[in-house]
């Protein structure tokens, strides 16, 4: 295993054997060897040294035993930006990309003007979300919410590292904001809650099962708990013009779409498929849009 391409080899074989992506060996090396995908392809002769090889074989055998790579290397990419993550937080996932450019071209047509608008992430994890709305839209004065204060801290270092402005806030869903008497309402409502029926959690890849946070994957029985207490919770929250946007588990779309269109019966409410087409986003629309 002294060349690139040999230990891509046996890294691929392996990885395959033991029924994990056998593509995580190269982002593995890639990590190891602080190279580009382009860069790392045009040295596939390049000579490892001893500490890279037992550094590479060490978190690949790692992998094998279900680790995530995220985990292994400290960060995942979103939105185009490293953001640090630990078994404390959920690793952003491509499909939550789709959520916050959903939110970012519906601002644009469902809020007319230039003044601030209050954003309010829930259930903020890596505070992937926040933190990328807040570096996206000048006009977005944003709060994250945990209930994780080890969470909250991985996010804080995110935005820290990002520049990014968030208001970072510890509690349970919408709680720190009804607490708050200060706390302006909200324009826009965004979470990626738990939403794992229990039944479900033990059909989930040993990667994500054994080694991501439960608390950020249960979502109750049939896996609309957080849903219902955030639409019965946010109703005393929300501006009269809003924009309340949740990412869900395939299959969960009319039945968030239906618990949004009861708490909120004149709101526009859509169900959006992601890449992969799989219902994955539903959005509603509150008010008229005169900002």
């Amino acid at each position: 295993m002294k060349h690139v391409y040999e230990a891509l080899n046996w890294a691929s074989s392996f990885l395959r054997e033991a029924g994990r992506d056998e593509n995580a060996g190269e982002l593995l090396l890639r990590h190891h060897l602080k190279m580009g995908r382009a860069t790392l392809l045009s040295n596939l002769r390049l000579v490892l040294s001893d500490e890279q090889q037992q550094a590479f074989k060490s978190h690949v055998l790692k992998h094998a035993e279900g680790i995530p790579v995220q985990y292994l290397i400290g960060y995942e990419e979103f939105y185009g930006r490293k953001f640090n993550v630990n078994e404390e937080v959920l690793i952003p996932r491509p499909e939550t990309e789709e959520l916050v450019e959903g939110i970012l071209q519906r601002t644009v047509h469902h809020f007319h003007g230039s003044e601030k608008l209050q954003v309010v992430d829930v259930g903020t994890g890596s505070g992937a979300i926040a933190i990328t709305l807040a570096l996206e839209n000048s006009r977005f004065d944003v709060t994250a919410i945990d209930i994780a204060e080890e969470s909250l801290r991985i996010a804080k270092q995110n935005g820290e590292e990002l520049g990014a402005r968030v208001r970072w806030l510890h509690g349970d869903l919408l709680a720190p904001i009804a607490m708050d008497s200060e706390m302006k309402k909200i324009d826009i409502l965004v979470s990626n809650p738990p939403y794992i029926p229990d039944e479900e959690i033990e059909t989930l890849s040993p990667v994500v099962k054994d080694h991501e946070p439960m608390r950020a994957l249960a979502g109750g029985k049939d896996g609309l708990d957080f849903y219902r207490r955030l639409i019965h919770d946010m109703q005393a929250l929300l501006n009269p013009t809003a924009l309340i946007a949740f990412e869900i588990g395939a299959g969960q779309g009319q039945d968030v779409k239906s618990l949004l269109e009861q708490a909120l019966p004149l709101a526009k409410v859509e169900i959006v498929f992601d890449i992969n087409g799989k219902d994955r986003m539903v959005y509603a629309l509150v008010g008229d849009s005169p900002r």
